[in-house]
């Protein structure tokens, strides 16, 4: 059974593991290997598809496959031109709040915002809907649907 402290925990491995590819890239050092740990171990692409939709993709909206998340985190991948690598742009600090859950025995539902800030900027607000699954032992996002906040 999922518990929220284990939510909790992934959210913050998660967080923790795009800062970290953030920071790589700044000191040019391996940020491609933390990419790849990232989608490995917490998005369940080898074992079945995976309904991502991030935050800043509008020409391809959802990236159903790893290749797309992939470049929707670091970019340079000419089959989708518009990614600039969200993951590289030098996030310090990620804040989730979160709305509600929703908990089935081996998947948990989550909604909420979470805050992207570099250094002290003020933080970028995005809303965000998740859904994990115990996969061989471990939580793996299988939805992850991620965008702005609707403006006025």
């Amino acid at each position: 059974m999922i518990t929220i402290q284990d939510i909790l925990d992934f959210q913050k491995e998660w967080g923790n593991s795009i800062i970290k590819i953030s920071d790589s890239y700044k000191k040019n050092s391996d940020y491609l290997n933390d990419t790849n740990n990232l989608i490995d171990s917490l998005y369940a692409y080898d074992y079945e598809e995976v309904l991502f939709k991030p935050t800043l993709a509008s020409d391809n909206q959802f990236r159903l496959s790893r290749t797309g998340a992939l470049s929707y985190f670091i970019g340079g991948n000419d089959q989708f031109k518009e990614d600039e690598g969200f993951a590289i742009k030098g996030w310090t600090k990620i804040r989730w709040e979160n709305a509600g859950y929703k908990i089935y025995s081996d998947i948990a539902v989550c909604m909420g915002n979470y805050f992207f800030s570099i250094d002290n900027s003020e933080p970028l607000k995005v809303e965000f809907t998740i859904v994990l699954k115990i996969i061989d032992g471990k939580l793996k996002l299988i939805l992850h649907d991620s965008h702005l906040p609707f403006q006025k």
